[in-house]
């Protein structure tokens, strides 16, 4: 199991999926540009003293991830047909979240194995980042019996 942000905007939502990625035991995939300066120095800043525990990789752009990363492409998204709780996880899945303010461009959103949504009230946008891949590993590594412990 993966996580992957798609151009992340807010460093410290990136700060929270690296320790939630940490804690997990789940490698994550950073897909640039970045909304925000993207140092070795700033990722250190946002993820904390977590930083060393968790396994990541950045990735120039979209095709550079796809090419080091071809399985299964899990996208959470509000757009998404099928809810979280009838998704059938495998191990190998690759849980993609979009950018804070814009999700994935229409591409991306087409190259998704899977395209998954959170059910929540009808009156409510959306979860935010860190919020929605908790939820979405969790019931990921739930079905799959990959908890760390």
């Amino acid at each position: 199991m993966r996580l992957a942000v798609y151009q992340p905007e807010i460093p410290g939502n990136l700060g929270a999926l690296l320790r939630l990625s940490a804690c997990l035991n789940v490698g994550v995939d950073i897909i640039e540009p970045c909304g925000f300066p993207f140092s070795d120095k700033a990722l250190r800043r946002s993820a904390m003293d977590y930083i060393h525990a968790v396994s990541y990789d950045r990735h120039a752009d979209w095709a550079a991830f796809r090419a080091a990363r071809p399985g299964r492409l899990v996208l959470m998204t509000t757009r998404g047909a099928e809810s979280l709780y009838d998704t059938s996880f495998a191990p190998d899945d690759i849980l993609l979240m979009g950018s804070e303010s814009s999700g994935v461009p229409d591409a991306v959103h087409a190259a998704a194995d899977l395209r998954i949504r959170i059910p929540i009230r009808t009156d409510c946008r959306s979860l935010n980042i860190s919020v929605a891949a908790g939820v979405a590993l969790a019931e990921a590594l739930r079905q799959t019996r990959g908890f760390p412990c």
